[in-house]
């Protein structure tokens, strides 16, 4: 099965490297730089949302305060830095696409970002049941949690991915 996406995935990742994209992310002096500062400061966004999250579910911060309540006020800081990570990822994506077909750690950091995301998602889906009861669902605290290791280890394959 992985034999037949990798035969689909080399033909694409040719393609972005030969696109304008890839041609001038590759030949910019400064495209490259811009473009890992935004990616950072979208990382910082979504990480800070993710951590305050995590610290409200584990009971270290704001225990008064619903955790419902400050996954639902931390949803929109979280999605546009998720479209900011995203949006930056894949122009970094582009600078080197073939480098990156053959990266183990890239591929494991896409295997966890849409896992991360899936469970983000069914995260802000309880939340909203949770807010509609009034009342925090245990299941919401472990989804919380969960999303919160996901992203951690998007964020560590993300930096062993210039090391291999």
């Amino acid at each position: 099965m992985f034999e037949r996406v990798d035969a689909g995935l080399l033909p694409l990742c040719e393609y972005v490297a030969n696109s304008w994209l890839g041609t001038h992310m590759k030949a910019s002096r400064w495209a490259f730089a811009i473009t890992e500062m935004v990616h950072l400061i979208a990382l910082a966004i979504l990480g800070g949302g993710m951590l305050t999250t995590a610290l409200c579910a584990s009971g270290a911060i704001w225990k008064g305060r619903p955790l419902y309540a400050v996954t639902r006020d931390l949803a929109p800081w979280i999605a546009t830095g998720l479209g900011m990570l995203v949006a930056s990822g894949a122009l970094l994506f582009a600078d080197g696409p073939l480098r990156y077909y053959a990266n183990g750690a890239f591929r494991i950091k896409l295997a966890l970002l849409i896992a991360a995301v899936l469970v983000g998602l069914a995260a802000m889906r309880a939340a909203a049941t949770a807010s509609r009861a009034r009342s925090n669902h245990p299941i919401l605290t472990v989804l919380v949690l969960c999303d919160a290791l996901l992203w951690l280890g998007v964020g560590i394959a993300g930096r062993v991915i210039g090391i291999i």
